[in-house]
C-alpha cells in the first residue's frame, strides 16, 4: 500500500471513531479544510511529516499511536 492511501485509511478510522467531519477536523488542527480534504481522500500523494504532527496535536494523539496501525505494516516505496 502506498503511504498516501495508508494516511487516508487512517484518518478515515479517526474520525469515524470520533465522529467528526473534515471540517471539524480541518478546524482543530488548523489546517485548511482543502489540505485535510485531500489528505483524508487521497489526493494528497505526498502528505508531510509536519501535517500529520499537526492533525496529532489536534487530535490530542502521539505521533507513534498514529502510525501504530497495521495499516502501515507494509508501505510501498514511492521513490
Amino acid at each position: 500500500m502506498k503511504i498516501h492511501k495508508a494516511v487516508s485509511e487512517k484518518l478515515t478510522k479517526l474520525m469515524v471513531e470520533r465522529n467528526i467531519s473534515v471540517n471539524k477536523l480541518a478546524s482543530i488542527t488548523c489546517l485548511t479544510q482543502s489540505t485535510v480534504d485531500s489528505l483524508v481522500n487521497g489526493k494528497s500523494k505526498n502528505p508531510k511529516l509536519l501535517t500529520i504532527v499537526r492533525i496529532c496535536d489536534g487530535l490530542e494523539i502521539k505521533l507513534s499511536d498514529f502510525f501504530k496501525d497495521d495499516v502501515f505494516n507494509d508501505i510501498e516505496r514511492e521513490d
